[in-house]
């Protein structure tokens, strides 16, 4: 399996954490407020613009309802913030105030870099044809916002590249398995069910108006292609 394009989706996340890190201290803090919340925003439109590609909402809503039952006995969540407790403990430390961002840094950015519609599709179609074009738009737009998290977030962000590289990986490697499966009924609905969870991300970790437990919704992303699949057997 070739894992170039996300082999570049990976280095553009690290190089943007650290370009953010390194100049983030000149940025006022209003600033850098500013830039999270604005992403937050468009992190919002995107979202609700993704889901309007559905053809069918109560699959959607069905893929929701199981993947957050299946995410929740798995624990999805409580997963990944045990990881990033560990990668806390072993790259970071505290500020003087007593306060770490790594955690939220991590999580935010592992999320966010996951959900979207591009991760799913250019890995898919990394997996299909070996084409990783759309992996390559992604990561420019990845670096990009990796600057503007890391400059508020810290390090962590940069650590939610090895999520990406198991998870597009994973797509890739699953989608070389699903040539003769995948219809574009099932992209729809995985692709609005993405638009989702996109908008929890930006309302839970960007905007910050109300805790909303993403990370055991992840598993509603592979229920929508299920359910358009089996719907299609009757």
């Amino acid at each position: 399996m070739d894992m170039t394009g996300t082999i570049i989706n990976v280095a553009a996340i690290i190089l943007g954490s650290l370009i953010g890190i390194l100049f983030g201290a000149r940025l006022p803090e209003k600033l850098k407020s500013t830039i999270v919340a604005g992403m937050g925003v468009f992190v919002v439109a995107l979202g609700i613009q993704m889901f309007l590609k559905t053809e069918n909402s109560l699959i959607v809503l069905g893929a929701l309802l199981i993947g957050t039952l299946l995410g929740e006995w798995w624990r999805i969540e409580d997963g990944l913030h045990k990881l990033g407790e560990f990668l806390e403990s072993k790259f970071s430390r505290e500020e003087d105030d007593g306060s770490n961002k790594f955690l939220r840094g991590f999580m935010t950015a592992s999320l966010l870099f996951c959900i979207g519609p591009v991760a799913i599709l250019g890995s898919i179609q990394d997996g299909l044809t070996g084409d990783y074009n759309l992996l390559v738009v992604k990561s420019i737009l990845d670096g990009f916002a990796s600057i503007a998290f890391a400059s508020t977030l810290g390090i962590g962000v940069a650590f939610s590249s090895l999520i990406i590289l198991v998870y597009q990986g994973a797509i890739s490697l699953l989608a070389t398995r699903l040539d003769a499966v995948i219809t574009t009924s099932m992209m729809n609905e995985l692709t609005a069910t993405g638009g989702i969870l996109l908008v929890g991300v930006g309302i839970s970790s960007l905007l910050e108006i109300k805790k909303i437990w993403v990370g055991n919704m992840l598993p509603a992303l592979f229920m929508a292609p299920l359910i358009v699949w089996l719907i299609s057997l009757f």
